[in-house]
């Protein structure tokens, strides 16, 4: 009898060491919630500011099958400010040099027509930034975020080849037989996502996929039709870039195709994309204190 009053007072004893814990538990929790909610409150992410590096590359007449296979180099700079938890207005700074070869191509009508281009793009860019998660660098659960950009922009950019071993800028030479030059500027429409993970206080990593719409069909001086030998000077340089069909050789065909009015382009307007990696620094003020009062 005894040594059962003794089991019963140990299941008592047992069940209150065992209720003990648990309020001591869900105090951690309110607690703990209660610090993290003080912390969202006390500091807010006011932005950052970075840079990245990583590849680009062309969509166009030269490449209508979207290859990703001829990446060139791409870099940027940006400012970044915080609205709001998930809400932010960067300023973009963005180099790309871009590419492309018909002779990159297993389409023959692309080979004979054997155009080919360089250009350096400059962007100058305002995105807005959605992030999917709160993003506090003090706060570890809240480290990482994925996050969507988008917003509206001006490039530069001037499409060059070569002959010879000579470089030459084909913009003034009209190739498509154009009564002026076309603008060597456009807007453009940058669309990305990327991720970003806070490493210290101060520093975060980040990657960053951006789709790049723009409002020219020449970033690699082909848009429309050929305007014919005729239109230029014979022998000129502007006469051998605009049809350079008849440096490929191809059996039972020995005319250029560079007929005037046949198509040379497909008059759309060219793209480009680039994927980069980066490091960003929190702003030094980019945590605000709410004022203390001595009252």
């Amino acid at each position: 009898m005894a040594f059962r009053n003794y089991l019963a007072d140990l299941t008592v004893v047992y069940i209150y060491i065992m209720r003990f814990k648990i309020v001591v538990f869900i105090l951690f929790l309110i607690v703990s919630g209660s610090v993290n909610a003080q912390l969202e409150e006390t500091f807010s992410h006011r932005g950052e500011y970075g840079f990245s590096v990583g590849t680009g590359h062309y969509f166009g007449d030269l490449n209508p099958n979207a290859s990703i296979g001829h990446p060139k180099f791409a870099a940027g700079i940006f400012y970044l400010r915080q609205l709001n938890n998930y809400v932010g207005i960067k300023v973009n700074a963005d180099y790309t040099f871009l590419g492309y070869s018909d002779s990159y191509s297993d389409n023959i009508v692309q080979k004979i027509r054997n155009l080919s281009f360089n250009t350096d793009v400059y962007e100058l860019s305002v995105t807005g930034n959605f992030n999917f998660f709160k993003f506090f660098p003090l706060i570890p659960q809240y480290r990482f975020t994925p996050y969507l950009s988008a917003g509206l922009g001006a490039i530069y950019f001037n499409p060059y080849t070569y002959l010879g071993g000579q470089r030459y800028d084909l913009n003034p030479l009209k190739t498509e037989g154009q009564a002026s030059p076309y603008s060597l500027v456009s807007w453009v429409v940058p669309i990305g996502f990327g991720v970003k993970y806070n490493v210290t206080d101060r520093i975060n990593i980040f990657s960053e996929l951006t789709y790049r719409f723009t409002g020219t069909g020449y970033l690699d001086d082909v848009n429309g039709t050929y305007a014919g030998a005729a239109s230029f000077d014979a022998g000129s340089i502007a006469y051998q870039l605009q049809d350079r069909s008849n440096v490929y050789t191809i059996p039972n065909i020995t005319t250029p195709i560079g007929i005037k009015g046949r198509q040379r382009g497909n008059g759309r307007n060219d793209s480009y994309a680039t994927f980069q990696v980066g490091i960003s620094f929190n702003l030094q003020e980019g945590y605000n204190c709410p004022a203390y009062s001595t009252y």
